[in-house]
């Protein structure tokens, strides 16, 4: 007689599954609410002490972790030893182990839960059978998801037992789901002790969508999502409208709704290729994305816009008039969605949270044969920023330098912004020489330069970018400061009746 021992958390579907093996002659072993639940069905079924002679104990903490459970999943039928040992010592093979664990990603996401009811929702029974079963795929079928069960019992029907590369699919599911499980209890007790870089690294993260294609269409790529901190993040974002996003839009989403979160005023942010083209911010969220539009009116076509505010119909009908990959907002008016769904093409992405940064996890980034891990940058300035020429900066002016030092922040290294009344003018960025990113800020500002800032992500280290500046009529900049010839690049803007400001912190990006 073949049998299956069931034991369910996630109970969608087992009593149709469990009823369709008995039909099929299978004996059924079963524990606390699984077994309750299938008898209340009709459902004939062993309760698993009497199979393994002794009573659940610990609160259920003990039931299946007992050799004739594990003896009749464990045991190799191609051995003749392994059979003499079973039928000596009285095991019963199991030929099927149906499971999935304690929920405890559901409990560890709920806000406010206590570390005793976490740790009381860690199996242990459960990923020992599991895995039990599937190291001896080769003669044992082990099903952990619902949706699997209906090509388990075409097989039966089919063949008397699953094919062999079946089993082998379902124990690949096992481990990679005991890896996953095992992986949030790791990340669950490092932050219990506060620990961000511990000796072993494991990201429990989840598969949300399989890509079209990656950066370029002959790589291969997956959405992968974390298990609990989605909110006012891209993984989180209602797709309103529009064809599904590309790993392409998810990266410049991702770049576009870091920037936003900076800024509490209404803002407007347009992202092309992960940097930004134009950002603007004003007393509306209209005035805020004129400014960011005109910031660069050619490089924003087909690119991103992420807003800070709801999307209403008179904005709605701005950004119509513009071809653009993907708008993201915490909320769009009935009238707006009405006029942006005419375009058939466009994403439309909600994120009621945007403005909120609660997502705490590290960065990371992966190198050939390795991982680097570091800390979010979420400093912005520090309290000792210093006023280092003999021209102390306009209040406008101070304005202007913070908001473009929020710029700076996000985007590629060595980069500088420039910007007047709350609107980006010119961007360089992604350069080998800082004089370069200088040169081409200045480039793109034209003639709006004069009277403008520039922020700098990096201190400058010689005066040459100083002098191009005073030339373009930049009144105003802020910088790291840390260079050896600080003093050389403080005089050559006192020269040229500059407000310079050191901020003591750098935001390299690379």
């Amino acid at each position: 007689m073949k049998r299956a021992l069931i034991s369910v958390y996630d109970k969608r579907g087992i009593v149709e599954f469990a009823e369709k093996l008995i039909q099929m002659d299978w004996e059924i072993i079963s524990t606390g609410g699984t077994y309750k639940l299938l008898l209340e069905n009709g459902i004939e079924a062993r309760e698993i002490d009497e199979i393994t002679k002794f009573p659940e104990i610990l609160d259920g903490r003990v039931k299946t972790l007992n050799p004739r459970i594990h003896g009749g999943i464990l045991f190799r039928r191609d051995k003749e030893e392994h059979r003499r040992v079973i039928e000596e010592m009285g095991i019963f093979p199991i030929h099927m182990v149906v499971n999935n664990l304690y929920p405890f990603e559901e409990t560890v996401a709920k806000k406010g839960v206590g570390m005793e009811e976490a740790i009381e929702n860690i199996d242990i029974g459960g990923p020992s059978m599991i895995r039990a079963a599937a190291k001896n795929f080769q003669d044992v079928t082990v099903v952990i998801d619902p949706a699997d069960y209906n090509q388990v019992l075409l097989e039966l029907r089919q063949g008397g037992n699953t094919k062999p590369e079946t089993r082998l699919e379902l124990a690949r599911k096992v481990f990679n789901y005991t890896a996953y499980y095992d992986a949030l209890i790791a990340q669950y007790f490092n932050e219990l002790c506060q620990e961000t870089f511990p000796e072993y690294l494991t990201l429990p993260y989840k598969k949300k969508d399989q890509l079209r294609y990656g950066e370029n269409p002959h790589q291969k790529a997956a959405f992968y999502t974390d298990y609990n901190q989605t909110e006012g993040t891209i993984a989180g974002a209602e797709q309103l409208h529009g064809k599904e996003l590309s790993y392409n839009n998810i990266n410049d989403g991702n770049g576009a709704i870091s920037i936003v979160k900076e800024f509490d005023e209404p803002a407007a942010i347009a992202v092309k290729h992960g940097n930004p083209c134009g950002a603007g911010v004003g007393k509306t969220i209209v005035e805020a994305f004129e400014k960011a539009y005109e910031s660069d009116t050619e490089s924003i076509f087909g690119g991103i816009v992420a807003l800070n505010r709801e999307v209403t119909r008179e904005l709605a009908e701005r950004l119509s008039k513009i071809f653009l990959e993907i708008i993201i907002a915490p909320s769009f008016s009935d009238e707006a969605l009405e006029i942006l769904k005419e375009k058939k093409n466009v994403r439309l992405l909600q994120i009621p949270e945007l403005s909120e940064s609660s997502y705490t996890k590290p960065m990371t980034k992966q190198v050939e044969g390795g991982m680097l891990l570091q800390d979010r940058n979420r400093l912005l300035l520090q309290d000792d920023m210093e006023i280092t020429t003999k021209r102390f900066p306009e209040e406008d002016e101070l304005d202007d330098m913070v908001f473009a030092w929020k710029i700076a922040k996000h985007i590629s290294s060595n980069g500088v912004v420039i910007a007047k009344n709350g609107a980006t003018l010119g961007i360089g960025l992604g350069e080998v020489n800082r004089f370069w990113a200088v040169q081409k800020a200045i480039e793109r500002a034209g003639e709006k330069t004069r009277g403008a800032v520039l922020a700098s992500d990096g201190f400058f280290p010689f005066k040459d970018s100083i002098e191009a500046l005073a030339q373009a009529g930049i009144s105003s900049v802020i910088q790291p400061g840390g260079s050896v010839r600080d003093s050389e690049v403080v005089k050559e803007a006192d020269l040229n009746k500059m407000a310079m400001v050191f901020t003591g912190i750098r935001h390299f990006r690379h």
